[in-house]
């Protein structure tokens, strides 16, 4: 059985995050470039192999997408398009950013590392990661 990826895609970097072989929690995997995030992606495919990939869709508070949508959507296709294998799912990914940023300060996180927004992206990607696997249990 094969991993599943959460992925945070923004306009400049893309957290990811991967699932534990038994697809019971996320673990934080890397935040690349927008640029690199294909590459990354194939390389990473030849290592382990992928089920699926979740993709959070930005919304705002009422259910319309958020600014990156677009840029998202174009991410989609294209990794359809790279991967036609891999299903991809999208994920609600309000309040991501909020509760990264709030889970670094809960597990002690000092305030310089907290600036890095690699980061908090990466784990954006575990957090919409996390909550699809706890959404979708077989």
């Amino acid at each position: 059985m094969g991993r599943i990826m959460g992925i945070d895609y923004g306009q400049k970097r893309v957290g990811l995050a991967v699932s534990d072989p038994l697809r019971i929690f996320a673990i934080p995997l890397e935040t690349v470039t927008v640029d690199k995030v294909t590459d990354f992606l194939k390389k990473y495919y030849e290592d382990q192999p992928i089920d699926l990939f979740v993709v959070g869709y930005p919304r705002h508070l009422d259910n319309t997408p958020a600014q990156n949508a677009s840029r998202v959507t174009a991410f989609v296709t294209h990794l359809k398009r790279t991967f036609p294998q891999i299903p991809v799912k999208l994920a609600d990914e309000r309040f991501t950013s909020k509760m990264a940023f709030q889970a670094m300060i809960d597990g002690g996180l000092k305030k310089k590392d907290r600036r890095d927004k690699a980061t908090i992206d990466k784990v954006s990607a575990v957090i919409i990661l996390q909550e699809y696997l706890q959404n979708n249990k077989p």
